[in-house]
């Protein structure tokens, strides 16, 4: 038994040997290096795996058989199409235009097409071909050669497709006139020269009286494009251009048609009789299936209905519109957006047209909610007194629905109907008082909102649903119903028997609440007040008044609240007449649109404008600029050249005349009041009205005194009356002053930007407009100047009557003009100027006490005709106001530095000083006009003794400063100690030296 285990332990080592040797060998076998000389490996066969798909291509394309040519060229679009790069290929293509079969020419030119523009050396090689295909005796073939030259943009083809082009625009085939006559477009837009010259306009002028329509729609298109990329009325239609359009019109395709009919759109016709022509010729394209073609015709019968004389054909013709635009309503909910943004714009015009079809647009309930919005919108513009009551209904059945953005807008739909309908304004209330009471949260939000706007339109008519209202109080939690509250709660007051209760719910949360909250619990609590002028409303008042002072950020809410605190302080009654006025009722809530922009949109009813209610210009930008000619170009270079030439004479003439007119008056007349008047012609003497008081229109906001109010005081001012900034607010005061035309200084203006000044008011506080600036000037010598720029990033709004206003400073500084000397803004453009600024005495504000430093804040008032009145902060840079001639000897530097208090000395450590040399502080430092007196070195410490004068109108400030610079322990500093009779100026002073010797 043992002798068989050791024999099978034997064969199993012996298997086990067998098995590691066959491993061992093949791995040996592996590493064998291979020989690259057998079969598989030798050259022929290497190179031919190398070649590939392309070389593939390329025999197939040189094939005799034309099948496999065909095959050949199919594959490589397919290849291109996919997006492999074939282009080096463009050879064997080019050859295999010399064909009679029109599939494979075809997909020769799409290659071309194709990469033309990278191989224009080589596109030139298909020349000859298309020259000769243009002669073919196939109209096909021709008109295929005539349109690929067309889209094949490359300058060097362009010069041999004239010829061919100028005999296929009088071919005798239509299909090939009309191929050309959208070719000469693409030509215009590579080189409009040469389309010119070539008379190729003139021929399309022709082709609008072809025989055949397609020829008249596709010239007219042509026309039409070349027209809005070059800016040049090259189509101008006349009547005999008319007719011949208007003949053309019913035998077009569909989008021919829509070109004729956009072309005969932009017609005028002179008289009612050709108006009512055009409009029988263009009534039967209502009733077309395609909805471009209905909309065109629509534009045409509008613009044309309003030429006529009759009043009853002008009805009859408007009930032929409402059909086609209602059968609109049944197709796809695309196409139904789109034409309800249109109707929407036919409403406003002629809200008549549709009056009656009011049920048309009633929502259905698997309509998308882009549809819905649109219809909701509509109903509104329709909804009468003979059909509100219906509308009511649908209104109240929407409100009920799941999605809340739609039942938010269905309730503000029932309250424009009450405003826009004084009839219906009882039953659009007890609507809302139903909505209110199912309790939904965002409806009865949005009730309370509409409610308000109620109030505001019927007065003091519909105050028994103001219970109804404050039961629903607690739950009101977005800005604009609680704001609503807060407003009728103020405005009823005296009604409401809790008032003061109510109010001080939401004063609980006065920090926590938005800007709008906020501000409408100040007006309600003053209103409160003086309604009824209690111990609990006083304290109220008190507490609404702080809070809105001194615990917020907001400039709005405190200037308002600083403005009641002011009112109620100084005069009661002026507060009550004030705050209590009567104010116009409000008028219909529809927002219609400007009656010019009306008419833009209605000329481009169907286009992408129609459907976003801008004007194209707004949000179109062209890719392909205007060409001009080359003579253009050059007039335009030598006016330019004249207009610089121009302004400087000018310029020359207006800084003579200053200097003539200061020797003549002596010191008494300041430089900028001589400096406006030399904007003036030199032949013409400028006459200069007297000097006018400058109110203070900002109020005194440095001085928070409520019971002394500030008295404005005179100073010079330029020549034109002065302008109240403010006046809009209607405070109780007037102005009698007129504001006259002021003429702009051109030496103070320039069209360069400045991008590196600090930016003052954003987009969006400024309304649409950035303005950046500082208080400069533009040598230590020169004078005061505010450099600014503005620019304007709102969407189609040009800005232009820009004023200036200062209010009080700790210098007391002043526009020297009122008026900013900018022209008119464009949408996108920037403009930068300089307005002088002088130094008025009646603007210095009072010097601070208890040793609280100076602000040197620089509050503006900027007003413009579109936008109203912004105001923005920026900081003086004490710089501007050191005077030249503020150096002064040691004695006297010595006596006043004894003469100041040492108590009232101030002492700080400059931050981030980089010079410390003595040389190139005193060069820094005197470049402020900061003048070193003496100097001498104490241990291991520079002393410089520096003196500078600010010249404060009345009253300049002598600073006196003793600068300790450090250099021990190998790290520099300076120590600054600064004396002068205003100890409240330290501050401004030492920022100064601290920027000089950073």
């Amino acid at each position: 038994m043992d002798t068989t285990r050791q024999t099978n332990d034997q064969d199993l080592v012996r298997t086990l040997v067998a098995q590691i040797f066959d491993r061992v060998m093949a791995v040996q076998h592996l590493q064998q290096p291979i020989d690259l000389t057998s079969s598989p490996f030798k050259e022929p066969a290497l190179k031919k795996r190398k070649k590939g798909e392309i070389h593939e291509f390329k025999q197939d394309l040189n094939a005799v058989d034309r099948g496999k040519k065909k095959d050949a060229v199919k594959k490589v679009i397919a290849a291109m199409t996919v997006g492999k790069d074939v282009s080096s290929l463009f050879p064997d293509v080019v050859n295999c235009m010399q064909t009679e079969d029109m599939e494979l020419k075809k997909l020769v030119y799409l290659y071309l097409i194709n990469y033309a523009k990278t191989q224009p050396d080589l596109a030139i090689m298909a020349v000859n071909t298309f020259v000769k295909d243009s002669q073919d005796p196939n109209p096909l073939i021709r008109a295929l050669a005539v349109r690929t030259m067309g889209c094949i943009r490359v300058d060097r083809i362009t010069e041999y497709l004239c010829d061919p082009l100028q005999k296929c625009l009088k071919d005798e085939d239509p299909y090939v006139r009309k191929t050309a006559a959208v070719c000469v477009a693409k030509l215009h837009d590579i080189n409009p020269e040469m389309v010119e010259d070539r008379g190729f306009l003139d021929t399309l002028r022709n082709l609008i009286g072809d025989a055949n329509p397609m020829v008249v729609a596709n010239a007219v298109a042509a026309l039409s494009e070349i027209q809005d990329v070059s800016g040049r009325p090259v189509f101008a239609l006349d009547q005999a251009s008319l007719t011949k359009l208007l003949r053309a019109l019913n035998e077009c395709t569909e989008w021919g048609q829509v070109f004729i009919l956009d072309a005969v759109s932009a017609y005028e016709p002179a008289d009612a009789a050709e108006a009512e022509t055009i409009i029988e010729r263009v009534l039967p394209r209502l009733q077309h299936a395609n909805a471009a073609v209905v909309l065109s015709a629509v534009k045409v019968v509008l613009k044309n209905v309003a030429r006529l004389e009759d009043p009853a054909s002008a009805a009859a013709v408007g009930k032929k519109l409402a059909p086609p635009l209602v059968t609109l309503l049944g197709a796809e909910p695309e196409i139904q957006y789109v034409a309800l943004r249109c109707i929407n714009l036919v409403v406003q015009r002629a809200p008549e047209v549709l009056s009656h079809e009011v049920r048309v647009f009633f929502c259905k309930y698997n309509d998308p909610i882009y549809v819905k919005v649109e219809k909701l919108e509509i109903m509104v513009r329709l909804a009468n007194e003979n059909n509100v009551d219906q509308v009511l209904l649908e209104f109240k059945e929407y409100a009920t629905e799941v999605d809340v953005d739609f039942v938010r807008r269905s309730v503000r739909a029932i309250g424009r109907c009450a405003v826009a309908i004084e009839a219906a304004a009882e039953r659009c209330v007890n609507v809302l008082l139903d909505l209110i009471k199912t309790r939904v949260n965002y409806v009865v939000q949005e009730a309370v909102v509409v409610i308000k706007d109620i109030f505001r339109r019927y007065p003091n008519r519909y105050e028994s649903v103001i219970s109804t209202l404050c039961d629903c109080l607690d739950g009101l939690d977005e800005p604009e119903a609680r704001a609503s509250m807060v407003w009728i709660v103020g405005e009823y007051a005296e009604r409401i028997d809790n008032a003061d209760e109510l109010l001080e719910q939401f004063l609980e949360s006065f920090p926590e609440e938005p800007a709008m909250v906020q501000l409408q619990l100040v007006t309600a609590a003053v209103k409160l007040f003086l309604k009824k002028p209690t111990e609990r409303p006083q304290a109220l008042i008190q507490l609404v008044l702080t809070y809105a002072t001194q615990e917020t950020d907001n400039p709005d809410l405190r200037d308002r609240a600083y403005i009641y605190w002011r009112l109620l302080s100084t005069d009661p009654e002026a507060a009550k007449d004030v705050v209590l006025a009567e104010r116009p009722v409000i008028t219909d809530a529809k927002e219609n649109l400007d009656p010019a922009v009306l008419d833009e949109l209605l000329g481009e009813l169907g286009a992408l404008s129609s459907v976003y209610h801008r004007p194209s210009g707004t949000f179109v930008t062209k890719t392909r600029m205007a060409v001009q000619r080359a003579e253009d170009l050059e007039k335009a270079r030598v006016a330019a050249a004249a207009s610089v030439a121009a302004g400087a004479d000018a310029g020359s003439v207006g800084l003579s005349s200053t200097l003539e007119q200061q020797s003549q008056h002596g010191d008494g007349e300041s430089a900028h009041s001589a400096g406006s008047s030399a904007a003036a012609t030199p032949q013409a003497a400028a006459t200069v009205p007297a000097a006018a008081p400058v109110p203070d229109l900002l109020g005194d906001l440095l001085d928070l005194d409520m019971g002394v109010p500030a008295a404005p005081a005179a100073a010079p001012v330029a020549a034109g009356g002065v302008v109240d900034l403010l006046g809009d607010l209607n405070l109780g005061t007037t102005t009698t002053a007129t504001a006259a035309p002021v003429a702009p200084a051109p030496a103070s203006s320039t069209t360069t930007t400045s991008r590196f000044l600090p930016v003052l008011v954003d987009a969006t506080k400024g309304k649409g407009l950035v303005i950046r600036g500082t208080v400069t000037r533009t040598s230590p010598t020169s004078s005061i100047i505010y450099q600014m720029e503005f620019e304007n990033v709102s969407a189609g709004v040009t800005l232009d009557g820009f004023m200036i206003q200062f209010n009080k400073n700790i210098f007391g500084l002043a526009p020297s003009n009122q008026a900013i000397p900018v022209a008119p803004i464009a949408p996108g453009a920037t403009c930068a100027v300089a307005v002088p600024i002088t130094q008025n005495p009646s603007l210095v504000a009072p010097p601070t006490t208890g040793g609280n430093a100076a602000p040197a804040t620089l509050q503006v008032a900027i007003k413009s005709n579109q936008l109203g009145v912004l105001y923005l902060a920026d900081t003086i840079n004490a710089a501007v106001v050191l005077s030249g001639s503020g150096k002064i000897d040691s004695t006297a530097f010595v006596s006043g530095w004894k003469a100041i208090p040492e108590d009232q000395e101030v002492q700080q450590e400059l931050q981030n000083v980089m010079i410390t040399d003595k040389e190139a502080a005193t060069r820094k430092l005197e470049s402020k006009n900061v003048f070193v007196m003496a100097h001498k070195v104490v241990g291991e410490e520079q002393v410089l003794y520096c003196t500078g004068k600010l010249e404060i109108p009345g009253a300049p400030v002598q600073a006196l400063l003793e600068l300790r610079f450090s250099t021990s322990g190998g790290s520099s500093g300076v120590r600054a100690y600064y004396r002068s009779t205003r100890q409240d100026l330290a501050q401004v002073v030492l920022a100064v030296v601290g920027a000089a010797l950073c």
